[in-house]
């Protein structure tokens, strides 16, 4: 029972962080068909971002509460000017190109903006671990667990929550879903869809730095976290079902469950599995558990 609680928790701490970051990547794809390979430096930005912002805000002795809030804020602030800049001065000119031309866009400015990471912060390594020992630990029976990891978990929820409300809910989201449906049939009825690919385009950054922001207390922030990282949310997004923010819900629970397992039964696989359940799934459902249903054009 213990091993089997140690799983649970482990693999919804990873689901959260994987949830996070994958949720963006997600979102600009359903919107704009655009296989987004930099997302894995929208990431990798917002981390260092958040591991500089601790170091400035804890240095000055300030309180802890506002730290979690200042490293989050500046992730955010990161990941919106490069969502800005990258959309409105590259990808705008390649709209209506081939997938397989803007996917080798994308992962042109992902070898650039990892080039500006050494500009910006050299080669060596980052730590942000304050947040984390603020955080405290929280004992639950025989186990602890880190009150940091609890909250990841509350996080991931609320957003998943708030995600789910603006898309269903709301003018916006409910005009971004029609734009996801029929790009061509939502501008004939007078949606600038040009605004709404710019703020999509924006807020998957955002999203994505800010995977990397609450990630950083927990790792070493260094170079190559954002290749990682791209091959995980694009695995998640994979069993979920691309453009779906219900699959890349599932996807990350599926994962992170996964891959919890391996590491506390068999951590020889504990890279394999994840491949693994992903080609399973795709065997079964090539586009997905939750992909959507495409328009029929006459």
């Amino acid at each position: 029972m213990l091993t089997a609680f140690a799983i649970v928790t482990d693999g919804l701490v990873y689901a959260a962080y994987l949830f996070v970051v994958a949720i963006g990547l997600t979102l600009i794809f359903g919107v704009m068909k655009i296989l987004n390979v930099a997302h894995g430096s929208f990431y990798a930005f917002g981390a260092y971002g958040a591991a500089t912002a601790v170091g400035i805000y804890f240095d000055r002795g300030l309180p802890d509460a506002g730290g979690f809030l200042f490293m989050i804020l500046v992730a955010m602030a990161i990941g919106l000017v490069i969502g800005l800049v990258l959309e409105r001065g590259i990808l705008r000119l390649a709209y209506g190109r081939d997938e397989v031309v803007i996917v080798l866009i994308t992962y042109a400015v992902f070898l650039i903006l990892e080039d500006m990471l050494i500009l910006i912060w050299g080669t060596g390594s980052l730590a942000a671990y304050q947040p984390l020992v603020a955080a405290g630990n929280v004992e639950v029976g025989a186990l602890i667990l880190s009150g940091y990891d609890i909250g990841l978990v509350i996080f991931a929820g609320l957003l998943a929550l708030g995600g789910s409300y603006a898309l269903n809910y709301t003018r916006p989201g409910r005009l971004l879903t029609v734009v996801i449906f029929d790009r061509e049939t939502a501008a004939a009825f007078g949606i600038n869809v040009t605004l709404v690919y710019t703020a999509t385009f924006a807020l998957g950054a955002i999203l994505g730095a800010l995977g990397g922001a609450v990630m950083a207390p927990k790792i070493a922030v260094t170079l190559g976290i954002g290749v990682e990282v791209i091959v995980l949310a694009f695995a998640v997004v994979a069993i979920g079902g691309m453009g779906s923010m219900e699959g890349a819900l599932v996807g990350a629970l599926i994962v992170g469950l996964c891959r919890a397992a391996a590491v506390h039964l068999v951590p020889q696989i504990e890279l394999f599995v994840i491949y693994g359940v992903m080609a399973l799934v795709l065997i079964f459902r090539p586009h997905g558990l939750f992909s959507r249903a495409e328009p029929r054009k006459i």
